[in-house]
């Protein structure tokens, strides 16, 4: 009777739970003041604390336990013939709802913070062709120049020395050199692991993921190694609760690129190049076609092969994971769903006009 009312409870709570959600996503900046630099300031580094000294990932193994009990659960079901159909279903609500709660207070609300841009200072406004193609320029000349000094050969792929635990500690040289210039990026008690599920991620086409109920940074360490360093620096932002993928895509951009490793700045490069040369084969194919013949050799097979170890994953599965992926992004508001990867483009540029800088 006990466990009757405790489901019951929990489902109740579920409910009020979802409608909680919808009205304080209404207010970014109490997120952002009580949440986003209140409580998760202390849950999160409390996670890292509590997780990162394990040498696999937690959250990976829980991700299989609940797996499982979801298995059992409907095992269970067909076995008994759906007898006691609405305990069983209370029952399941009860533990939706108690994953839920974990979900948004662990991390969750920082998807309703305020934006990134306006934490920096930056005036984000739309940026012109000229703006894209200036930009652009001023990467390709760095990625250029730090390929050429890594292999001394303009025609030869980068080859990235560093082991996988090399450079999850390497990694936080780089956020270290980065709150000189934003304190905000603060990052203490490193919990970077390798994921258990790497063969899964890459048939599913994803570089890492964040787990938010043990505050762990996953990689996926099947990846092409040249993108290894900003995809731990993109997981690494989510840790410091920047939820939005392209703000995540930003920040880790920022993080490796104020590396002092020149590893870490090439991928810094490599990965802004990719979001801005697609976004100017969009406005203008010819500045494309231009742009893509000042590349460096080396750097084009560098992409030449990272493109085809994707597609040697490529299933039929793929494409509906993905449009699932899509669904949560946009239930978590990111209206662009997967797209909204790509609109890190607009802060890079943005960060450019702002500060003058040299990228």
């Amino acid at each position: 009777m006990k466990n009757k009312k405790l489901h019951i409870f929990l489902t109740f709570l579920f409910a009020f739970q979802i409608v909680f959600v919808q009205l304080i996503s209404k207010y970014p900046s109490v997120i952002e003041k009580y949440y986003s630099n209140g409580i998760y300031r202390f849950s999160s580094v409390l996670l890292r604390f509590l997780f990162g000294w394990i040498p696999f990932s937690v959250g990976d193994f829980l991700i299989g336990v609940l797996l499982f009990i979801i298995l059992r659960f409907v095992y269970r079901l067909f076995k008994d013939k759906f007898k006691n159909l609405k305990s069983k279903l209370l029952q399941a609500i009860a533990f939706i709802s108690i994953l839920y709660s974990c979900f948004y207070w662990f991390w969750g609300f920082n998807y309703f913070r305020e934006p990134l841009a306006k934490n920096l200072g930056f005036s984000k406004t739309k940026y012109t062709t000229e703006q894209l193609t200036q930009v652009s320029e001023n990467i390709i000349k760095h990625l250029n120049e730090t390929q050429l000094l890594i292999t001394n050969n303009d025609s030869l792929k980068v080859k990235n020395p560093y082991s996988q635990n090399e450079m999850y500690q390497k990694a936080i040289s780089g956020y270290i050199n980065l709150t000189y210039e934003y304190p905000q990026f603060t990052y203490s008690f490193k919990s970077v692991k390798s994921s258990l599920m790497s063969l899964i991620q890459t048939y599913n086409g994803t570089s890492g993921y964040f787990n938010p109920l043990t505050g762990e940074a996953q990689v996926n360490d099947m990846i092409p190694i040249n993108g290894y360093p900003t995809t731990i620096c993109h997981e690494m932002a989510h840790q410091l609760g920047i939820a939005a993928e392209n703000e995540a895509n930003f920040v880790g951009y920022l993080a490796a690129l104020s590396n002092d490793d020149l590893y870490f700045k090439y991928a810094a490069y490599r990965m802004a190049f990719s979001y801005l040369i697609s976004e100017v084969k969009k406005h203008d194919k010819e500045i494309f076609n231009t742009f893509i013949n000042t590349v460096n050799k080396g750097v084009l097979i560098d992409f030449k092969e990272s493109s085809e170890f994707w597609n040697q994953y490529r299933n039929p599965i793929e494409p509906f994971i993905k449009k699932g992926y899509n669904s949560y992004l946009k239930s978590n508001n990111q209206a662009n769903g997967i797209q909204s990867y790509n609109y890190v483009v607009d802060l890079i540029i943005s960060y450019f006009e702002d500060s003058k800088k040299d990228l």
